[in-house]
């Protein structure tokens, strides 16, 4: 038997670091939507069926997706079909293990969150308030928006990210997002392409999360680069 799943992007409008527990991990307060930029997974399911197949994309080792079918005690051949861009701040391998979870019938928050962060909200999808470490995803009303991307290509450490907030004092943002001044001193590139997004909109641009990936409210398909997104809801 075949089953097919969507894999939506996680788009985290507003961030708020509210604190550090005594382990080292930050709490957040966010807003974040899912979008229908979306990889695809397909499972094959039958007796002896096994393996993940990669299209578009270069998986690390131990994937989430194969952590999570771990996670999960089951078996499939699954072909997994990229169109998030990986390292961009938009969660594309959580979306992919939380829809391993919906897959699995394992809508779980203590697995989902055991495997990453953001798993916890992508299993929910459409529009959320996240606090905690990413365990508190309290929904919200669905709200249809348009929102245009600017993804470089630059690879933005988390965890780098983080620590660079710590050492600026943990400063709260005059924008949406308390990550941002961190995420520019950990990849001072990244202003190149906050320039680049807000010459051509007329807008402010907001990094999405700890980056690298910059957004503005509503479709702006001339943009060179960039990607008109829509706010969706899993299937």
């Amino acid at each position: 038997m075949q089953r097919h799943f969507r894999a939506l992007a996680k788009l985290t409008l507003s961030l708020r670091v509210t604190g550090v527990r005594d382990d080292g991990y930050h709490l957040i307060d966010a807003e974040m939507v899912t979008l229908d930029l979306a990889d695809s997974l397909t499972f094959d399911e039958g007796d002896g069926l096994a393996g993940l197949e990669v299209i578009g994309a270069d998986l690390p080792p131990d994937d989430l997706v194969t952590r999570a079918m771990r996670a999960v005690g089951r078996q499939a051949r699954i072909r997994l079909d990229k169109r998030i861009p990986m390292g961009a701040g938009l969660g594309g391998g959580s979306a992919d293990a939380a829809a391993v979870l919906r897959w699995a019938g394992r809508a779980d928050a203590d697995v989902a969150l055991a495997l990453g962060a953001d798993v916890p909200f992508c299993l929910v999808g459409g529009r959320a308030r996240v606090r905690g470490v990413g365990e508190i995803v309290d929904p919200l009303p669905f709200v249809d928006a348009v929102y245009t991307l600017l993804t470089p290509p630059l690879h933005v450490s988390t965890p780098a990210v983080y620590r660079a907030w710590d050492g600026l004092g943990g400063l709260t943002a005059d924008g949406p997002n308390d990550l941002e001044a961190a995420a520019l001193v950990v990849e001072p590139r990244l202003a190149e392409w906050r320039d680049r997004l807000g010459d051509a909109t007329g807008l402010t641009p907001v990094l999405a999360g700890s980056g690298g990936t910059w957004f503005v409210q509503g479709g702006h398909p001339e943009v060179d680069g960039a990607v008109v997104t829509r706010t969706d809801r899993p299937s």
